[in-house]
């Protein structure tokens, strides 16, 4: 939390946003009221919801409620005692993405630390109706840690998603004091358990940059993604929710982020998308088909060297 001692950044001119309020941008918010259902992009206060909603009419959706069990000092989702499960949201989300004619779906979660399950078998519903609906949408999921509990994780992956997301969010060193209950290691274990359950599925996972992390910690971080064969990253500058959340320490220049995604690409990620206004669900769609392709292209070189 900011204190009055603490300087507060101005942001830089390439943080600017571009809004557009298109018949694509109000209908979706229209649509998501009539359906009362929930996005990331509002609770969270996504910059990018404008180019997304209003240019490529993407949206992520938010499901078990818009009240999360956990508060991460980064985050403006509501914090609290979440509601009961609406059993019908599966549904709701399935025929929501088959109105919006989408080609990938991003389906994220609150965290319900207040369920045996995390919500688990709700969320691997979600995605089994989504793909009844709609049999060419590519879906990707966005889930806690699900309090670390892999038979919840299981049951998820057990749906078949098209890619599992798993932020790490911050540095080790940082992650104590950026996010609440959860652990560096935690989720590193979270991920490497995802592709050994099920291989074929990409793995994915976020940074956030202006913490206070250094340049060291954030290419060891990639380092650890790897080792737990994490296939995509993405890399996008800590923007301060309110007064009531962490400080930006450091706003990274586009050519800082062009340097890390380099270093990302070297380490071996299959695509690594990097820039000032990425977030995790930032070109979704084209980061799933960047991962194939590169997929495709390995298997190609190992077919070559038989």
């Amino acid at each position: 939390m900011a204190t009055k001692n603490e300087e507060i950044l101005r942001k830089p001119d390439w943080l600017k946003i571009r809004l557009n309020t298109n018949k694509n941008y109000t209908g979706l918010k229209k649509m998501m009221r009539e359906k009362n259902l929930h996005t990331v992009c509002e609770e969270a206060k996504c910059p990018n919801i404008h180019e997304c909603w209003a240019e490529r009419r993407t949206a992520t959706f938010m499901i078990l409620g818009a009240v999360c069990t956990r508060a991460c000092r980064f985050c403006a989702v509501k914090t609290g005692l979440p509601n009961e499960l609406d059993r019908d949201e599966p549904n709701r989300v399935a025929e929501s993405v088959k109105l919006m004619n989408l080609k990938h779906v991003v389906i994220t979660a609150v965290a319900r630390d207040d369920l045996k399950d995390a919500g688990s078998n709700v969320y691997a519903e979600t995605v089994k109706k989504v793909r009844e609906e709609n049999p060419y949408t590519t879906i990707e999921v966005l889930p806690s840690d699900m309090g670390g509990e892999f038979e919840n994780l299981k049951t998820l992956m057990d749906a078949k998603p098209d890619i599992m997301n798993h932020n790490i969010e911050t540095v080790e060193r940082l992650t104590p004091r950026v996010r609440a209950k959860a652990k560096y290691w935690r989720t590193m274990e979270f991920l490497k358990r995802a592709k050994e359950i099920n291989p074929e599925i990409p793995t994915k996972s976020s940074i956030m940059v202006g913490l206070g992390e250094t340049v060291e910690e954030l290419h060891q971080t990639m380092d650890d993604l790897r080792a737990h064969d994490v296939d995509i990253l993405t890399i996008g500058q800590y923007l301060q929710p309110s007064r009531k959340h962490l400080n930006v320490q450091k706003y990274y220049t586009p050519l800082e982020f062009g340097k890390l995604r380099k270093v990302a690409m070297e380490k071996g990620f299959k695509h690594c998308e990097a820039g000032p206004m990425v977030r995790s669900s930032y070109h979704a769609d084209e980061q799933v088909n960047a991962a194939a392709k590169a997929k495709q292209a390995m298997g190609d070189e190992l077919l070559k060297g038989e």
